[in-house]
């Protein structure tokens, strides 16, 4: 507790297990133009859910604002939205899934229509 009689800061962030410099932190508040910028990225990425941060900065760039990705990609971090795109191993077969025979496998063929 701050302000606490008889133990130190010290002390008593020994006890908290926390650091003394997390102690002292006070956030920054993000700035007007931030929030603008944070505003206009929340509309296109409700009109287009599919872009990235690299998509987005482009986007960004052409309609008048001097961002580069890693801004951005930091910005949509804070905000909770990313890309909808593929996750991995979108081409893996379901195990469930039957697996067919090759049925030309071996055959010659020798004229149209033949398959």
């Amino acid at each position: 507790m701050p302000g606490h009689p008889q133990l130190s800061i010290r002390r008593q962030c020994e006890l908290l297990n926390l650091g003394r410099a997390n102690w002292y932190y006070h956030p920054i508040k993000e700035t007007a133009d931030t929030l603008e910028l944070m505003r206009h990225i929340d509309q296109q990425y409700t009109r287009t859910p599919f872009y990235g941060s690299r998509r987005m900065a482009v986007y960004l760039n052409g309609v008048g604002y001097e961002v580069n990705r890693k801004r951005v990609q930091r910005l949509m971090r804070l905000m909770g939205l990313e890309g909808v795109a593929p996750g991995p191993h979108t081409s893996r077969p379901h195990p469930a899934h039957a697996i067919y025979p090759y049925l030309l496998r071996g055959l010659v063929i020798d004229r149209p229509n033949q398959v």
